[in-house]
Parts: structure tokens; C-alpha cells; sequence
């Protein structure tokens, strides 16, 4: 059946990225086709190379991992996207498998794991790390909507937030504008429509709100 199946890679340490490419080498019926180290090249990658699955880390530069995966689904709908994170937090489970994740890898994982992940999306069936909550992965496979009061956090747009991980990362209007290939009045929109739903008041205070909701890094 077929030839091998080609694999994009998107994680922004190159540490990580260059293991996962050997462990990916070592087994013949695999084929790496392309790297990334942010999610606007994870999208331009999947766009030039349409590959059968991309390990897409949910933690990255520039655009992050679940906001990258809607861009991906709509370019190559036939890429099967496996999600690579330290995050347990059920909204991140939840959230992944909503924007088109088909499984859902801890980074602690061992190698034997990780190729289990991979062979059962190929088969066609979601993965969940063991690590995952019980009730997380009952919640998902029944379909089981959570209910609980809207936070100012659940106000916020995915462009808004977008918008907000780059101002955490230092990135000016202009230069968000050019990234999001979106005006600069659009971006101050943007920025004004955040700073009311969340109750802050400068750069920093955002910075430090981003920072805290996992968007940025250090």
C-alpha cells in the first residue's frame, strides 16, 4: 500500500525538533518532509508539501500551536495534525481536538509512545496520552459540553488572541499588522477590544497576561 508517510515537523527548539527527525528516520515507513519553528511556517510548510501529518507543538513563536491547526485543516484537509505539549489542562485538550487535532501527545512521552501515537492517527483513531485526565478524554468521546460561567478570558477572540501573544513576544503594531497580514488600524482594534475585556491598561500588564496564559514563553 502507498509509499511512506510523509511527516512535518513544527517545534521551535531545535533540540526537540532534531530528536523527533531521528527518531522519525529510524523507521523506514517514514519520511520527514519538512521542519518548522513557528506556526506561520508550520502553515507555509503545509502549504508547499501537503504532507500526510504534521507533530505540531502548541507552544511557539509568532502564532501558536492551536491557532495555527484551523489554517492548516483548511490548506490540506487530508493532513492528520498531532498535537505535541506540556499542557494537561482539559481547555487545552478540548481546544486542540476542536480546531482539528486527531491526537494529543504529552512532550514527556517515551519513543515507544509517540510512535504509538502517530500508528493509531494513521489507523484512523484520536490519541490521548495516558497522562490525560480520565474525565477529560470521557468528556471528549461523549461529547459532553462543560458548563461553567464565561471568564474574561473565554471573551476573547482567536484573532485577539493572536494579537495578544505577539504584543507578548515585543512585537509592535506594524510589525503584528505584517505578521497577521492585516492593517495596523485593525491591529489597534484589536489591541483596544483586549485591554477592555481583560481590564488592562498598558504593554506590560498585557505581556504579563500573556505570559500567565501560556501564550509567551520565556
Amino acid at each position: 500500500m502507498g509509499g511512506k508517510k510523509r511527516i512535518v515537523i513544527a517545534e521551535d527548539h531545535r533540540i526537540l525538533r532534531e530528536g523527533l527527525k531521528s527518531l522519525l528516520a529510524s523507521k523506514p515507513e517514514f519520511e520527514v518532509v519538512g521542519e518548522a519553528e513557528d506556526g506561520l511556517d508550520a502553515i507555509s510548510v503545509v502549504r508547499g508539501s501537503k504532507p500526510d501529518l504534521i507533530l505540531l507543538d502548541l507552544s511557539m513563536p509568532r502564532l501558536d500551536g492551536l491557532s495555527a491547526m484551523r489554517d492548516i485543516k483548511k490548506i490540506s484537509p487530508e493532513t492528520k495534525i498531532l498535537a505535541l505539549t506540556v499542557h494537561t489542562d482539559e481547555d487545552y485538550v478540548l481546544e486542540a481536538f476542536n480546531e482539528g487535532a486527531d491526537g494529543y501527545c504529552l512532550k514527556d512521552a517515551g519513543r515507544a509512545e509517540l510512535l504509538r501515537a502517530i500508528e493509531s492517527i494513521f489507523s484512523g483513531k484520536p490519541y490521548f496520552s495516558p497522562g490525560i485526565a480520565d474525565k477529560v478524554l470521557e468528556g471528549y468521546l461523549e461529547g459532553r459540553q462543560r458548563i461553567k460561567s464565561t471568564s474574561a478570558w473565554e471573551t476573547i477572540t482567536r484573532r485577539e488572541r493572536e494579537v495578544l501573544k505577539l504584543i507578548g513576544e515585543g512585537f509592535k503594531n506594524k510589525e503584528i499588522a505584517d505578521l497577521l497580514f492585516i492593517s495596523v488600524k485593525t491591529v489597534e482594534k484589536h489591541r483596544s477590544n483586549i485591554m477592555k475585556k481583560l481590564d488592562l491598561h498598558n504593554a506590560a500588564a498585557l505581556t504579563a497576561y500573556a505570559i500567565e496564559k501560556g501564550l509567551v514563553t520565556y
